[in-house]
């Protein structure tokens, strides 16, 4: 574009070669020599003021466009095809362009599940992977589901049209407790030794819900497990109150009650003090004082069968929670929905 005022084609040919200098390229608005421009209109004769006001805004705009221009390829990145396979032996200048790695966070739900993870360790713990895919055996079989129980049902649990060996559909686990015989079973052996099982399970689960505030079809849970000579459900509530103290950083009260679990026995519905109002009542609580927070109970014989673990000898406790649920209420959190949202308004309060 060209430009009829000498002094704006001038500052209008200094900027544009400027421009590519600029570490921040907006800082081409706010140069000098444009605001100088600017400050010279109400001096101006009052016939050219028009003009030269005109011709000025045009430089303003040029300069506008240049700038969005830059920023449009800057954060414009080359397509990848989401379908083929990724080499990992491409050298680095070859492979797709992804956002710099400053530009992110890690995901709240996993910096909680850190600090979880560290507090367990301190308790003796060691932590194993849960699986997204499974079988009816370890979801069912192996935890003393009856025949003909209601989670069995496909309107009631996630399950595939590929179906295993036996002729029955993998499943999406509703639960980490599929990884409980696994874990006793590959750690059977070390109890004659007089070594505990001592495991926390974290994992994603899928569940037939109908979504919420407080469900949603798809979460994190974490499954505890412990067995070993003498085990009793007072060690059960002992570990669970000390891992909610130190998580929670306030002293708090416990309770119990009878529940019903095909895979413990006796079962529980495990219930803390509410840490907002001290009991007092509030909506969190419901005003009752209390929160139900997990289940747990003493595992089955029949589930210690199923591994090769002699009921008689050894005894062991498990329990389940969802981790959303622990980080909400830590938090104050009024829906569950936020942490799969994608909302960066939600996620960068915790950046």
């Amino acid at each position: 574009m060209s430009y009829q005022n000498p002094k704006i084609a001038e500052t209008a040919n200094t900027l544009k070669s400027r421009f590519d200098e600029l570490e921040v390229k907006a800082d081409i608005l706010k140069a000098a020599e444009l605001r100088a421009l600017y400050g010279e209109i109400p001096t101006l004769p009052a016939e050219q003021r028009g003009a030269f006001g005109k011709e000025l805004n045009e430089l303003r705009g040029e300069l506008q466009a240049l700038l969005d221009a830059h920023q449009d390829q800057a954060e414009a990145l080359p397509a990848i095809d989401v379908t083929a396979p990724f080499d990992l032996n491409v050298p680095v200048d070859k492979k797709p362009s992804m956002l710099p790695t400053e530009t992110g966070s890690q995901h709240p739900l996993m910096t909680e599940l850190g600090d979880i993870l560290d507090i367990f360790y301190r308790m003796g713990f060691t932590a194993v992977e849960s699986r997204e895919i499974d079988d009816d055996f370890h979801m069912f079989g192996a935890l003393n589901f009856p025949e003909g129980h209601p989670a069995r049902d496909d309107y009631d649990t996630f399950m595939t049209t590929q179906t295993d060996a036996s002729g029955n559909p993998f499943i999406a686990p509703a639960h980490t407790s599929t990884m409980q015989h696994r874990v006793l079973k590959k750690h059977a052996a070390g109890l004659e030794k007089g070594e505990p099982i001592a495991a926390l399970i974290p994992g994603r689960v899928f569940r037939n819900e109908d979504l919420d505030a407080r469900h949603e079809h798809t979460f994190y849970q974490l499954e505890g497990v412990y067995v070993g000579k003498g085990v009793h459900a007072g060690m059960l509530i002992a570990t669970l109150k000390t891992f909610l103290q130190e998580y929670y950083q306030k002293e708090l009260e416990v309770k119990t009650q009878p529940f019903y679990f095909p895979f413990t026995e006796p079962s529980f519905e495990f219930a803390l003090s509410c840490p907002f109002c001290d009991k007092k009542g509030c909506n969190v609580c419901s005003y009752t004082g209390w929160i139900e927070l997990l289940g747990c109970g003493m595992i089955h014989p029949n589930v210690l069968h199923q591994a090769g673990i002699d009921s008689e000898i050894y005894t062991g406790f498990a329990w389940g929670c969802g981790l959303e649920r622990l980080v909400m209420m830590k938090y104050d959190i009024e829906d569950i929905r936020h942490f799969e949202s994608a909302k960066l308004d939600f996620l960068r309060q915790f950046s």
